[in-house]
């Protein structure tokens, strides 16, 4: 209280001067309809900038949230688009059945600039997450996922010198093997392509469904490059990943709902 004293006999002056100004323009604005148009319409202007900033403010710090729910949104679109490749079902028959799911994730970690890169992601077990799902980003194929913990899950990327994944030439339908063979985090390279197959340039790929990975016809790149073997064996052509791994940033674990039914019948055939 004392503090609050002396500051209002020291600046007693200037607080005098700032109320009889307020006091002044008030009165004048009341008295002419000029000048009270006048000041009304500064009045609005400072409070519009100030509502402006305050909007810009709010949707920067909104930014996440609003990132999420449409990574959610997202999800659901594409299980909406795996149904839609499924045939139609008969009159006597089942409903389509909720075959995959997609768990929205955000990359905390991430390289591409190694011979074998990883990618981590805010995702663990306790979110559904599990080892051998697949990893992919909104415009293709990113990795595998190799390991769980409560939060978190690591992906072996594309960009591996282990990394093989079945892919299928959307104007064919050839099947052939795709591999990262290190360099350009930009390109990969499809082998045992048949020598009677002659892809072109600008050539679509996309998964084959060969596998318990990634369900069939998800973007993987396009044909960049045409390499046919000179002794008429097996072609290879130079991929372009429809993914870039440098930018990196929102993915999405392909959750096979029936992954451990089919690992046990893949395990009964492997023990035959």
């Amino acid at each position: 209280m004392y503090n609050l004293v002396r500051f209002l006999q020291k600046h007693h002056f200037f607080i005098l001067f700032v109320f009889l100004e307020v006091l002044a323009l008030s009165m004048l604005s009341r008295s002419h309809h000029y000048q009270r148009a006048s000041i009304n319409h500064r009045t609005n202007n400072l409070a519009a900038s100030i509502y402006h900033l305050q909007s810009h403010i709010s949707d920067y710090f909104s930014l996440r949230y609003q990132n999420t729910i449409l990574q959610k949104q997202n999800a659901e679109l594409l299980h909406k688009l795996a149904l839609a490749h499924l045939p139609e079902p008969q009159p006597d028959s089942i409903l389509k059945e909720r075959l995959v799911d997609y768990i929205p994730a955000r990359v905390i970690n991430n390289t591409v600039n190694l011979r074998n890169n990883y990618i981590i992601i805010n995702k663990g077990y306790r979110d559904g997450v599990a080892r051998d799902m697949g990893l992919i980003s909104a415009d293709g194929v990113a990795g595998i996922i190799i390991g769980v913990s409560e939060h978190y899950a690591t992906a072996m990327s594309l960009l591996h010198q282990h990394s093989v994944l079945s892919i299928r030439f959307l104007k064919n339908d050839q099947i052939a093997n795709l591999h990262w063979r290190g360099g350009n985090y930009r390109q990969a390279e499809v082998v045992d392509i048949p020598s009677h197959v002659i892809p072109q340039q600008g050539d679509s790929l996309v998964t084959s469904g060969h596998s318990f990975v990634f369900p069939e016809g998800i973007m993987v790149g396009t044909v960049d490059e045409v390499m046919e073997s000179e002794k008429g064996n097996l072609n290879s052509a130079r991929v372009r990943f429809s993914t870039d791994f440098g930018k990196l940033r929102y993915v999405y674990v392909v959750k096979n709902v029936y992954q451990n039914e089919l690992d046990g019948l893949a395990k009964i055939k492997t023990n035959e």
